[in-house]
């Protein structure tokens, strides 16, 4: 069924307590109030990837001697996967990629400009989205797939929300707005909405959590070290003796 924004915001303007069910009704000009402080709390929330419970699995292409690639509204990469022959092809080959920190990544020793298998990417948030580092430099084309979240997007009157978000977050956002609502025209909000937003929000950073799985470093073993030779076989797929 159905659920448009302006419901949304008409359910919020009562759970505030500022405009009182039954006695009132929202006003044209609530109405659009309440539309600007949904995707003013939609963008703050954006902020918060705890509170965003949708991955998308996105598909993308590196493309040869190129380093960095814009990606409109990433927030967060969870895995990038790369294929050495299409996905569609007969026998796609797919590698994985390591994530490095800014520091690994930008202020390192290492060769520049090496066309080969990229093994290494970082993500840098920029205005819009997020630039994508990857290195060694792709000796060609290969297709990526990346899993990761994406900013909410704002809304417009009447959307229906339903095809968008799952009632449990359309439930969530409108607890969410009626608190914004109440700190934005300066009203002590009711204690047990708070008491509910709160426990929502405990809950919402366990539907989709970020994996947090530790992987154990060795730092005694008998695999070699970088060497110069890996400027021209990329390191993170060299054969293990």
């Amino acid at each position: 069924m159905a659920f448009t924004s302006q419901q949304l915001i008409t359910n919020s303007w009562y759970l505030s307590g500022i405009v009182s069910r039954g006695l009132e009704t929202v006003s044209d000009e609530q109405i659009s109030d309440g539309l600007y402080r949904l995707n003013g709390f939609l963008a703050m929330k954006s902020a918060d990837l705890g509170l965003i419970p949708y991955y998308q699995v996105v598909s993308g292409n590196f493309i040869a001697g190129q380093e960095v690639y814009f990606i409109p509204n990433l927030m967060h990469i969870e895995s990038l996967t790369f294929f050495l022959n299409q996905p569609n092809s007969g026998d796609p080959i797919r590698f994985s990629m390591k994530e490095a920190t800014r520091e690994d990544y930008f202020a390192t020793g290492r060769v520049e400009k090496i066309t080969t298998l990229p093994y290494q990417w970082h993500l840098e948030r920029v205005f819009g989205g997020a630039n994508l580092y990857v290195y060694y430099l792709p000796l060609e084309n290969y297709a990526y797939q990346l899993v990761g979240k994406y900013q909410l997007f704002s809304t417009v009157l009447n959307q229906d929300l339903s095809l968008i978000y799952d009632n449990f977050y359309i439930e969530y956002l409108t607890y969410g707005l009626a608190q914004y609502l109440c700190e934005y025209y300066q009203v002590i909000p009711p204690p047990s909405m708070v008491k509910q937003l709160m426990a929502f929000e405990n809950h919402m950073r366990d539907v989709s959590p970020m994996d947090l799985t530790m992987r154990k470093l060795e730092y005694f073993n008998t695999q070699q070290g970088f060497m110069y030779v890996d400027a021209n076989i990329a390191r993170g797929f060299r054969p293990v003796s």
